[in-house]
């Protein structure tokens, strides 16, 4: 009966453990959004440009920045799927950025580049409904600016 409760209390003990792992463990996407903040953080002073390419530490295949306001069922039509819960842009200047690599969301970029320390804005020709997308291949330089500790990249 000892051995019983001993080995009730070791399964009790490893199912909390387990779910505080899974509580404490952040999503791929709010990962390499951490990582993408750093390096851009990081780039000198005295670089004029940059390629998105370069400054990602994960890979990607398409990016997609979402226009101010657009819907949450429009980003996840975009996208394929719901990955999360994501929440809409509710004025002009906030960054809506979604990474995506092999159909899934690598990372996502969301708020004003105010509070992230960075911000991305870009154009491109592949432009519809409130959407703009640049794939891998496209090879887009991004003008660096800077606004105090603030880096924008813009193209």
């Amino acid at each position: 009966m000892k051995y019983r409760k001993k080995l009730v209390f070791i399964a009790i003990g490893i199912i909390c453990l387990v779910i505080i792992i899974n509580l404490l463990k952040k999503d791929l996407w709010d990962v390499n959004e951490a990582l993408l903040r750093e390096k851009v953080l990081s780039i000198e002073h005295s670089d004029k440009t940059v390629n998105l390419l370069d400054i990602t530490p994960f890979e990607w295949e398409v990016v997609y920045s979402f226009q101010p306001y657009t819907p949450k069922d429009e980003i996840y039509k975009t996208v394929g799927y719901k990955w999360d819960t994501i929440s809409e842009t509710v004025s002009e200047g906030m960054n809506q950025i979604v990474f995506l690599n092999d159909g899934k969301v690598v990372c996502y970029l969301y708020g004003y580049p105010e509070n992230n320390g960075y911000g991305i804005s870009f154009k491109s020709s592949n432009y519809s409904d409130s959407v703009f997308m640049l794939q891998k291949n496209d090879h887009v330089d991004f003008k660096i600016e800077r606004s105090g500790s603030i880096v924008f990249l813009r193209n």
